[in-house]
């Protein structure tokens, strides 16, 4: 299996490109905060699934950059929550997107309390 077919990384590359798409509406001030903020944590949360998958060979290297996927997973909630109360979006847009991340927060879970579902040997 490659790290571009787990259901995580998947989602988590969804997610980040529709708040990439929703941040083009943010106002221009926001260029060099939030938007980027928001962009970059969104982003890291893949790239962090993707380093996960390449060192299963060690299961504790698997865990903890899922555990830092799982973190920016946190931060995107946080910038959302932003947006929000800066009302650049609308409860119902917040809704759709905080329930993707809290799906993408599943996974990612899921793969940190199961990683020898992923390759990884637990007998290290």
């Amino acid at each position: 299996m490659n790290f571009k077919e787990l259901l995580a990384y998947k989602k988590s590359c969804e997610l980040a490109m529709d708040l990439f798409e929703l941040s083009k509406t943010f106002p221009k001030e926001e260029k060099y905060s939030l938007t980027d903020q928001i962009r970059r944590s969104s982003r890291s949360v893949s790239a962090n699934i993707a380093e996960s998958y390449r060192k299963r060979r060690y299961v504790n290297h698997f865990i903890s950059k899922l555990t830092d996927s799982d973190a920016e997973n946190s931060e995107t909630f946080v910038w959302l929550e932003f947006a929000l109360q800066c009302k650049y979006i609308n409860q119902e847009v917040f809704d759709i997107l905080n329930k993707k991340s809290i799906e993408i927060g599943k996974l990612i879970n899921y793969m940190i309390n199961n990683p020898n579902k992923f390759g990884c040997n637990i007998s290290q």
